[in-house]
């Protein structure tokens, strides 16, 4: 695509940034529908968030896209939250109209979708959701509103996860409860699904894995990682040993980005097999 002087600007704020797979997703859904825009990454620490935020204003930049650790703090400054974010208390999609910034999130939606397409269904499963971070928050949401029957959330700060059960007990009919304790065999006898939302196999951190490696068990579970880059993390690994079904970390990637583009464009693309194609490539 030729940049010219009409060109819009559509971005990720975030730290670490360096291992998204966004601007490859965006950028070629962007030059799939033809649209004169461009995707690209900032590198945005805590302290400057706020800044970064207005400077999304001040640029005219039509959309950006939020990823850790910034999918909490950043509602604070804007300007309006969608009802569903105000409830997850997570954006990591921001729409720019007229000079108004809007929060979305779509973490939980794509994470759903990935579920579905995999063929399982959710009603009256049991999940076990290891961290209490802005991605847990919108999974866990949108896992309730689809009908769950239980999620336990697994996290070192018991705080956290004790404000994203609150939400669930007080919103939907799905029981939740929160635990600091590691993970034992005997926690997952009754599970249908385990999800890691931490960041533990992402980048530096690609040799660790969030569960005790050497547990073995033997029963039917999903196991789902939403780390996606390196695709085959050490906790995908550990499910394959132990014979799960996996659903990846791209497969969320993916399905969430489509929804932020439809947010931005109102395009409902199609790409979901081009684009995991496309990626797993790179």
């Amino acid at each position: 695509m030729d940049i010219n002087a009409k060109t819009k600007l559509i971005c990720l704020i975030g730290h670490p940034i360096e291992h998204s797979l966004s601007p490859d997703i965006h950028n070629y859904l962007l030059n799939k529908y033809n649209l004169n825009m461009n995707y690209v990454c900032f590198d945005v620490e805590k302290e400057n968030l706020k800044e970064a935020v207005k400077g999304l204003k001040a640029l005219g930049i039509k959309g950006c896209n939020v990823t850790i650790p910034h999918k909490v703090d950043i509602i604070k400054f804007l300007d309006e939250v969608d009802n569903n974010a105000k409830l997850i208390g997570a954006v990591n999609t921001i729409k720019n109209e007229n000079g108004k910034l809007i929060g979305y999130n779509t973490d939980g939606v794509g994470f759903v979708k990935s579920i579905i397409d995999k063929g399982y269904k959710l009603k009256n499963k049991k999940i076990l959701i290891i961290g209490a971070g802005g991605a847990c928050r919108s999974i866990a949401i949108e896992l309730a509103s689809n009908g769950v029957k239980e999620i336990e959330i697994r996290n070192r700060s018991i705080e956290n996860a004790e404000v994203i059960c609150n939400v669930i007990n007080k919103h939907f009919k799905t029981k939740s409860k929160c635990s600091s304790k590691p993970i034992m065999k005997s926690d997952l006898e009754d599970i249908d699904i385990i999800i890691n939302t931490t960041p533990i196999g992402m980048d530096k951190d690609k040799d660790n894995c969030p569960i005790d490696e050497n547990l073995v068990i033997d029963k039917k579970i999903l196991l789902c990682d939403i780390v996606y880059n390196p695709h085959e993390t050490k906790f995908i690994a550990w499910g394959k040993k132990n014979k799960f079904d996996v659903v990846y970390g791209i497969d969320m990637l993916i399905n969430q980005a489509i929804h932020g583009f439809y947010i931005w464009t109102n395009i409902k693309a199609d790409e979901t097999k081009n684009l995991k194609y496309k990626l797993k490539g790179i």
